[in-house]
This record gives structure tokens, C-alpha cells and sequence, in this order.
């Protein structure tokens, strides 16, 4: 009986990786097992960064606030605590947005909640 090898599905899977790879630096994208290790961790900075992505666009959003509030001569903390008690139902990232593209509507806001 002749020797088994399972060289149509080594290759497929090898190439797979070494798709993957593509555009990595040296042996990165030569070799397979250098391949599938920069490929594995690649993927793992993938996941933890897509996560980490929430929470920096959010300390984003606050110092723009932060910046717009003060400005407009209240603390961050006050204003955000203050759309609270006033039942102003507006996120971070929508106030983030009227603070940079629409200062005047801001202003409005603040002066609302004053």
C-alpha cells in the first residue's frame, strides 16, 4: 500500500497563510511558519484593536467636548452632569460632532443647560 501524504490540503492551507502574509516584511512572507506565526499575530492585533478603537474614539470625543465646554466657560464634568438633571439625551459622540462642525448649536446647548 502506497504512502499517504495529505499534500493537496498542506498546500491549500499553505498558501492560504502565505496569502495572508502578503506585503510582510522578509521570511514573513516567504516562509510558512515564520508566515502563520506574524499571521496569527497579526490577527490577535486585529481583535484587541478593534476593541481598543471604541475606547479611544470616546476619550476623543471627551476632550473635544471638554475643549467646546470650556470655551464656552464651563467644566466637562459639570456640563455632561447638567444634560443629566435637564433629561438632554445626546451622546458624546453626537455632542463631539456639534462641538467641532457647529460651535453655535454648542453654545445653544451650554446656555440651555446653564
Amino acid at each position: 500500500m502506497p504512502r499517504a501524504t495529505n499534500s493537496v490540503a498542506r498546500k491549500k492551507k499553505h498558501k492560504k497563510v502565505l496569502k495572508q502574509a502578503k506585503g510582510y516584511y522578509g521570511a514573513a512572507s516567504k516562509l510558512y511558519r515564520t508566515a502563520k506565526q506574524a499571521v496569527e499575530k497579526g490577527l490577535l492585533y486585529n481583535y484587541r484593536d478593534r476593541r481598543k478603537r471604541r475606547i479611544e474614539f470616546r476619550a476623543l470625543w471627551i476632550a473635544r467636548i471638554n475643549a467646546a465646554a470650556r470655551i464656552n466657560g464651563i467644566t466637562y464634568s459639570k456640563f455632561i452632569s447638567s444634560l443629566l438633571k435637564n433629561n438632554i439625551q445626546l451622546d458624546r459622540k453626537m455632542l463631539s460632532e456639534l462641538a467641532v462642525k457647529d460651535p453655535n448649536a454648542f453654545t445653544k446647548i451650554v446656555e440651555d443647560i446653564k
